[in-house]
């Protein structure tokens, strides 16, 4: 039996989902979902500067999370254009 973490989202990156088109959304909640079998997949980058924040690249958009190995939980911190994430 696998281990399978729990996802969660941060109330500003819920608000922030919510703000990008439906075929944009609908795969980056595919990519996010996957995080659940495995949180560290391969290209996911330890952000500098931030000390345990992830990144993910889902096409032009950035997925940023934390991961809790303690509780099995991965947590969206924030989501957005890449153009945007950053700032």
């Amino acid at each position: 039996m696998t281990l399978r973490f729990e996802i969660r989202f941060d109330p500003y990156a819920r608000r922030a989902l919510d703000t990008i088109d439906k075929a944009p959304r609908r795969r980056i909640l595919e990519r996010i979902a996957a995080l659940a079998d495995d949180p560290r997949p391969a290209g996911v980058v330890m952000l500098r500067g931030r000390h345990g924040d992830l990144r993910l690249r889902v096409g032009d958009y950035r997925v940023i999370y934390t991961v809790d190995d303690a509780i099995l939980l991965v947590l969206v911190i924030d989501l957005g254009h890449r153009r945007d994430i950053y700032t």
